[in-house]
């Protein structure tokens, strides 16, 4: 029996730094996995559409697709906009079979790129217990998202940092450059921006901003195409493809 299809959906952006990233993250997933068939589709702004990669998928015959959602929290996107562009087409090609996967976050795997993103920024080891850090995610409106990414920064704070405090782009607060500057008037000496965003766009380039009109001394990159993220995309896969097999053996 093939494997499954898997499709990485991501949100989409006007920024073309997004699609950019997030085809080379699945071109990583690819090359972690030959045999494997990765999509990808967007649900705004960038080609191709959900819809239309699936009724490619039913036209070659595909038999089931694993619908991954490229997000770090179940907010909106997740919760509502996957889930009804997915129903909409089993609806409409009911032969072909699919299932949506988790999303990524919380992940060992996303801290460990986090990890990674700061060491090439130039955070070292022997720098923690002096630097504070800005977790900084795009922000959301709803509640367990923002739960989570408080719940990363307080774990976070046990690996060493100094002190760790979440903000946010949108939707919610603080903003990053009122967390650097909270950070400062604690007395930390050095504050590391992490920006909790797996692509470039609107949102990342806000948090960025922020750092540096409150003088943060490092910024980190994005996520971007991290292998720890090309493997946690993988473990997704996997669990998804397992709860088909336990379903199907019931």
């Amino acid at each position: 029996m093939s494997h499954p299809v898997l499709l990485v959906i991501a949100h989409g952006s006007r920024d073309p730094r997004h699609a950019a990233t997030v085809h080379a993250l699945t071109q990583r997933v690819r090359a972690e996995r030959p045999g494997l068939r990765v999509e990808t589709a967007f649900l705004e702004f960038n080609a191709p559409s959900v819809p239309r990669v699936l009724e490619r998928l039913a036209a070659e015959e595909a038999d089931e697709v694993i619908a991954l959602p490229l997000l770090l929290t179940r907010a909106f996107h997740a919760k509502t906009d996957i889930p009804s562009v997915l129903r909409e087409a089993r609806a409409r090609l009911p032969r072909l079979h699919i299932r949506q996967a988790d999303v990524l976050g919380p992940s060992p795997l996303l801290n460990a790129t986090l990890g990674r993103r700061l060491r090439e920024a130039g955070v070292r080891p022997g720098d923690l217990p002096r630097t504070g850090l800005v977790l900084a995610s795009a922000g959301s409106s709803d509640p367990e998202a923002i739960a989570v990414i408080a719940e990363i920064a307080r774990e976070l704070r046990h690996t060493g940092w100094c002190a760790v405090r979440p903000a946010f782009a949108s939707a919610s607060l603080p903003r990053t450059e009122d967390a650097v500057r909270a950070l400062r008037a604690e007395g930390v000496e050095r504050v590391a921006v992490a920006p909790y965003v797996i692509a470039p766009g609107r949102l990342p380039d806000r948090i960025a901003a922020g750092a540096e009109a409150a003088g943060a001394d490092v910024l980190a990159d994005v996520l971007g195409p991290a292998p720890e993220l090309a493997r946690l995309l993988l473990e997704r896969y996997d669990e998804a493809r397992a709860l088909v097999g336990a379903s199907l053996s019931a």
